[in-house]
């Protein structure tokens, strides 16, 4: 059928959009995936597990589709109230999507964690696609086994082998997506990609350092706040930040000796932020201890999760 006229002009013409949340157990590769969706960060992405601790939401146009994209927390055993309420918040953000991605790391194929996320995909509505990542580390034969091993366990409308890292087959997942989201007007502007505020992602990227630069268990008893955000004459920008911790040895491990650790991530968190913003930076981090600001409900607030009674 050819379309003529005003018909023709209105098909052309059509939006999409919808919200795809992407799930997985931890270090599945979901930040980075959603950053190559993007084209740019908007997610802060670390090798140590359990990073992200709320619903990232990252924007990207597709042809006439505008595809928001949903970065949720690694769902694992939750132990601790933070890890409640992140787990909370990444099936909320999977129940709320109009189609959910399931990443499943192709290295370490339908382990106890993937296994059990799986199971728990059959109470969520909606359409749902299979994404495994990782597979430039895998050997093909072992990859369409795993496939076949997911699909048995679950209902999907397709399957999509990517490398997050690479941008291998990330560009068949976009366009999939950008054809089966339903009609309608975009959300955001044609230049949004995130909506987080940048005061937000500032905090992130700050805390994103701290996972680089320190060991075991301290990044997660810790989190950052931007307090100031100034705009400068001249086009600078003046940010203060304070990271919390939970006790005074904590707070010297941040520190440093001399204040060396604190320098060192000040210096890459600035770097960083000066080359998204594009503009000069000036820095403030301070570190202070708040006992037990893991069953402070502020902080929750502070980090977009809601704070589990129990």
């Amino acid at each position: 059928m050819v379309e003529t006229g005003n018909a023709a002009a209105t098909a052309a013409e059509e939006t999409r959009c919808g919200f795809v949340a992407l799930i997985g157990a931890p270090n599945a590769g979901k930040s980075t995936l959603v950053n190559a969706l993007v084209g740019t960060k908007v997610t802060i992405v670390s090798p140590k597990v359990q990073t992200t601790r709320a619903l990232i939401r990252g924007i990207a146009i597709a042809g006439s589709s505008q595809l928001v994209f949903i970065d949720t927390p690694g769902i694992f055993t939750p132990k601790r109230r933070l890890d409640r309420a992140m787990v909370t918040t990444a099936w909320g953000g999977a129940h709320d999507a109009d189609i959910v991605g399931l990443l499943i790391d192709a290295k370490h194929g339908i382990d106890d964690e993937a296994a059990a996320v799986l199971e728990k995909l059959a109470e969520v509505g909606g359409r749902k696609v299979l994404i495994l990542n990782k597979v430039d580390l895998v050997a093909k034969p072992s990859l369409l086994a795993l496939a076949q091993a997911a699909n048995d366990r679950a209902a999907f409308a397709a399957t999509f082998m990517v490398s997050a890292l690479t941008g291998s087959g990330v560009e068949d997942l976009k366009s999939w997506l950008a054809g089966n989201v339903a009609p309608g007007p975009w959300h955001y502007p044609e230049d949004q990609v995130s909506d987080a505020p940048m005061r937000s992602l500032a905090a992130e990227i700050t805390r994103e350092k701290l996972f680089c630069r320190l060991h075991q268990e301290l990044p997660y008893r810790s989190t950052v706040e931007t307090d100031v955000w100034k705009e400068l004459r001249g086009g600078a920008v003046r940010i203060e930040q304070t990271i919390y911790v939970e006790r005074e040895s904590q707070r010297k491990i941040v520190l440093g000796k001399g204040g060396a650790t604190i320098k060192a991530i000040g210096a890459d968190a600035r770097r960083e932020l000066m080359e998204i913003l594009e503009k000069k930076v000036d820095l403030f981090l301070f570190v202070k201890v708040r006992e037990d600001w893991g069953d402070d409900p502020e902080r929750y607030r502070e980090m977009g999760l809601e704070f589990p009674k129990e």
